[in-house]
């Protein structure tokens, strides 16, 4: 079998090979006689060519490349399932549990006589995605594999020593999405905890961090805060995959125990965004159909908790817009978009009809605000006409993703919309945070870029703590 590296042949000709003679073009003291003509027509057409063959060239090494990024779960097939030979397994996954073709991990190890898969966990959402985010979920028989599947959202949120008895190993297979407050990675910390006190392997397949290795952003966690929203002690984006989270989270809680197994990924660089892997995106929850989501949860996950604004959740764009009845969305773009470090006065003196008159300060690069109205199906301001922005952003290009919730919140009153939250979404935004210091800052009118520079100042310590957990580069 040809390897993916290896273009076909023809392109390689049709780039690369030398141009044929052009000896038949004739030139003459009056001009160019019809042979000449034609010869000169032949040789623009065989350089256009050229020229072409060579760009598609280019285009297919660039895919090619891209799709050399094999999972944890392929290299685990590649290997022959070497590390969990001879082992009866348990399984935690979800839907976007899938190799590079679309297989499911379930399938994968049901397959296998090398192990065998005796029971299966699910996190948030459910073994199939089918659950909204909060609602617990119950264990159940599973009627496609006849398998028994343990919520680790439900009443219990760490699995049970009834759960891992007769269990030789514990394999882990969820897809993340970056952000701390997305639940798996607490899932992930209370999987390993119970695999050590339990005494059997931890197996995790390593999988890639969509919006890349290398975006840390946020305040971490402070004591008094912790949640499972909150459950690892790291930024809030924290530019780490599952393999590497996991080993900082052993040295953290569990410094003695030796069977945990990190089955890495090969091909995958930090700089990647998930587009650049040649990977399909599977949806992990019912509010992250593709891989944009991701990032977009980053830009307005925050701001959503409190309930005062949507942030398209119940919409066809779960994250990417931002609104309600009460916005006026062209004021808000213009503001967002020409009016960056003053975007509160701006859409004020707009709202209220004064004249402003300030100097333009775009916002940073790689995000565009554009004007929009819709109409949630659902959740927040369900069938009610909103007002707002949709958020356009280039993740390799982009500044600091979660900042953006902070200010579109400020831009929007803080200090109203945080009178207007209850008790339990003050909370739960508090918790998110990982910290009460945000709403505070927002609360009182205070200038955002201090928050934001002791933010980058504790990731930037953060940066270099977590280089000996490292996998990849």
């Amino acid at each position: 079998m040809r390897e993916a590296t290896d273009p076909p042949s023809f392109l390689k000709l049709c780039a690369f090979a030398p141009l044929r003679e052009t000896s038949g073009i004739l030139l003459h003291t009056g001009g160019f006689n019809d042979v000449a003509l034609r010869g000169w027509v032949g040789y623009a057409s065989a350089m256009f060519l050229r020229l072409l063959h060579g760009f598609l060239f280019l285009c297919l090494a660039t895919v090619v490349v891209a799709a050399n990024v094999k999972l944890g779960v392929d290299v685990l097939e590649e290997e022959n399932f070497a590390s969990l030979e001879g082992k009866k397994v348990g399984l935690v996954a979800h839907p976007a549990s899938v190799d590079s073709h679309l297989v499911s991990t379930v399938d994968v190890l049901r397959r296998t006589d090398r192990c065998k898969l005796v029971a299966i966990f699910g996190p948030e959402h459910g073994v199939y995605g089918d659950e909204y985010a909060g609602v617990k979920v119950g264990d159940r028989a599973d009627a496609r594999t006849g398998l028994t599947v343990f919520s680790l959202y439900g009443k219990n949120r760490k699995p049970s020593p009834e759960m891992l008895k007769g269990l030789d190993a514990l394999v882990f297979d969820l897809q993340d999405i970056g952000s701390r407050s997305y639940t798996f990675i607490s899932t992930m910390k209370n999987c390993l905890e119970a695999c050590s006190d339990a005494g059997i392997e931890f197996v995790v397949l390593d999988r890639p961090n969509p919006i890349g290795g290398e975006r840390i952003e946020g305040p971490m966690v402070e004591q008094g805060f912790e949640s499972f929203v909150s459950a690892l002690n790291v930024p809030y984006l924290y530019g780490m995959t599952m393999g590497e989270l996991a080993q900082m989270v052993k040295e953290q809680v569990a410094p003695h125990y030796d069977k945990l197994k990190i089955v890495k990924m090969t091909g995958w660089k930090r700089e990647m965004m998930w587009e650049d892997t040649g990977l399909k995106w599977v949806p992990t929850s019912p509010h992250i159909p593709e891989a944009s989501s991701c990032e977009a949860y980053a830009a307005t996950g925050i701001l959503g908790e409190l309930g005062q604004v949507s942030n398209g959740v119940g919409y066809t764009l779960p994250f990417k817009v931002v609104g309600a009845p009460w916005v006026k969305g062209e004021f808000l773009g213009d503001a967002l978009n020409r009016m960056w470090p003053w975007a509160r006065a701006y859409y004020k003196g707009m709202v209220e009809g004064s004249v402003i008159n300030m100097e333009e300060s775009p916002c940073p690069r790689g995000l565009h605000f554009r004007p929009v109205r819709f109409k949630p199906f659902y959740a927040e301001f369900k069938g009610e006409a909103c007002e707002g922005v949709q958020i356009d952003l280039d993740p390799k290009d982009a500044g600091t993703l979660i900042e953006i919730n902070f200010v579109i919140l400020a831009t929007l009153d803080a200090p109203k919309l945080f009178k207007g939250a209850n008790a339990e979404e003050i909370s739960m935004f508090d918790k998110v945070c990982g910290t009460d210091e945000a709403r505070k800052w927002l609360v009182d009118g205070r200038d955002l870029n201090d928050l934001f520079k002791k933010w980058k100042d504790g990731c930037s310590k953060f940066r270099d703590l977590r280089l000996k957990h490292l996998l990849y580069n």
